[in-house]
Formats: C-alpha cells, sequence, structure tokens
C-alpha cells in the first residue's frame, strides 16, 4: 500500500511539475509576443556601425523602399550623408548651415529634412551627388512653434507627416499634435490639416511609467499601412492604424537601443532603426527582419 501511494504522489509531482513548466513556458511566449510588435522580434536585431561623422545620426530614409543605399543626417551639420547599408565609406553633400535638424525624408525624387523648430528644406535628390546642393527651397514659419522631430513623407504624393515633440498646444495634456502637408512643383509645402495622437494609453500599454509622449521618429510601414512612432525619451515604440489611434506599444531596451532617433521601413516591411552613439559604442542602425503575420 506504501508503495502504491509513493508511486501515486510520485505521478502526482510529476503533472504538476509538468503543467507548471507548460505554464511558465505559455507566459514567456506570451510575455515575448507583448514585447514585439507582430512580425518582429525587437532583441534580434542586425547592426550597422556607422562612421564617426554620424556618431549623432537622427533621421534615416530610403528611395523607394531601396534598402542598399541610406540617406542619413545628424543634428549639427547641414548636411545629408549617403552611404551603402553596412559601409562606413560616404558621401556628404551641403544644403544649409550648421543647425538642429532632426529628420530626413525622401519623396517625388526630392530630399525633405525636418529642422527641430519646425522649418522645412527641400532640394532635388540629384543634387546629393554634389558637395554643395542648389536649388534647396526652405519653408519656414508654417507650423506652430515649438520643437519638432519626427517626419514621414509618402513617396508618391509628396505628402508630409511631421509630429509635434514638444509643443505648446499640448502642454498639460496626453495629446500630441500632427500636422499634414501638401508639396508643391517647387519643393515648398502648405498645411492642408491637422490631427491628434493620444497617448493616454501608454503607460497601460508598455506596463511601464513612460511620462509624457515625444515623438523623435516616425514612418509607415508599407505592408500593414500602421504608423511606427519612435520616442527616444521614454524608450518606447508605439503602433497606432491609419487613424492614429494607438493600438499597442513597446519598450526599447536600453541594452539594445543606445538612443534612438529615426525609423524607416524597406519595400520588404524591413524595419530599420537608428540610434545615436555614446563614449562607448559608435552610432549604428539595427535591422529587424519582417517575418510577416498570421492571419
Amino acid at each position: 500500500m506504501k508503495k502504491i501511494y509513493q508511486k501515486y504522489l510520485f505521478l502526482m509531482l510529476a503533472c504538476s511539475l509538468g503543467c507548471a513548466i507548460t505554464l511558465l513556458s505559455c507566459a514567456q511566449e506570451k510575455r515575448k509576443k507583448n514585447e514585439n510588435p507582430p512580425g518582429y522580434d525587437l532583441a534580434a536585431p542586425q547592426k550597422y556601425n556607422m562612421p564617426d561623422v554620424l556618431q549623432e545620426i537622427s533621421g534615416i530614409a530610403f528611395l523607394n523602399g531601396n534598402n542598399t543605399t541610406v540617406y542619413a543626417e545628424q543634428d549639427e551639420e547641414g548636411r545629408v550623408f549617403v552611404l551603402p547599408l553596412g559601409s562606413k565609406k560616404y558621401t556628404s553633400t551641403k544644403f544649409a548651415k550648421n543647425g538642429d535638424y532632426e529628420d530626413i525624408a525622401i519623396a517625388k525624387n526630392k530630399i525633405i529634412v525636418l529642422k527641430s523648430n519646425g522649418d522645412l528644406y527641400a532640394f532635388p535628390i540629384t543634387e546629393t551627388k554634389k558637395e554643395e546642393a542648389s536649388g534647396v527651397v526652405e519653408t519656414k514659419s508654417l507650423l506652430p512653434k515649438g520643437e519638432y522631430e519626427a517626419m514621414y513623407a509618402n513617396p508618391a504624393n509628396g505628402q508630409l507627416y511631421v509630429l509635434c515633440k514638444e509643443c505648446k498646444q499640448d502642454k498639460g495634456s496626453k495629446n500630441t499634435s500632427g500636422f499634414i502637408l501638401n508639396m508643391q512643383g517647387d519643393g515648398r509645402f502648405v498645411l492642408a490639416s491637422n490631427f491628434n495622437v493620444d497617448a493616454s494609453s501608454l503607460e497601460k500599454l508598455t506596463g511601464r511609467k513612460k511620462g509624457t509622449f515625444h515623438p523623435s521618429a516616425l514612418a509607415q510601414h508599407p505592408i500593414t499601412k500602421e504608423w511606427y512612432i519612435v520616442s527616444a525619451i521614454n524608450k518606447a515604440l508605439v503602433v497606432a492604424d491609419q487613424h492614429w489611434k494607438i493600438k499597442a506599444a513597446y519598450h526599447l531596451s536600453s541594452n539594445t537601443f543606445n538612443q534612438p532617433e529615426g525609423i524607416a521601413f524597406d519595400k520588404q516591411g524591413n524595419l530599420f532603426i537608428s540610434n545615436e552613439g555614446s563614449d562607448a559604442q559608435y552610432g549604428n542602425i539595427l535591422r529587424f527582419d519582417y517575418k510577416g503575420t498570421k492571419k
């Protein structure tokens, strides 16, 4: 009888242990899914270190979603840098005097650069073959006074989307103001409409105290058409639907993301996030391959 009881007890313990392992595995799998946008693994990037001049790399962009060549800028010199992805050999083009430039986009064969005060600079992409660009068109004082870092351009129609990092009208609220601009034939922009991103759910979605939302980069997924928004201060990647309603938010670990300042997709949906460097590491671009999503 004692042996039967011991055998029964052993089976019960083995069963309980098996259930515990299964539950733990399920919990870990669920947590992993919750930590990553569908189709990506934010813990497994391919890293491309930048040359020293791009230690403070800010925005990045691709021409027509082709990831073989990166167009980038940093927040000190009025220059656009062009380099093959994975190479430290680059060319650069001066388009304006030194200043605080935060993002870059390409649309209708024009390079567009956003200054932190909301000023915009546009010039033909062919000018990047020169040491100094000519025909640079400036659009100034179009956006409300504030600080701006996040911009995306629709490559087909030239429509530009700009998010406030910190604007007076958003102070004291959980809203982030956004603006839609139309590109004119000469490269100037006019204001078409505006919108708001309600970030009140950010802390709940990440499970971490994030404070005020301060967007530092913006891109639209070429396949799902969702908006991907990076906030360097909050160390968060926010995903919103086409109508700017936040669907999910993901914590960006400091172990992987030193200071995320730029974001872009290639035409296959692979995700690229640029990080400013530090005394201990180079500025870099991290690539996250898109695995698609299960329907």
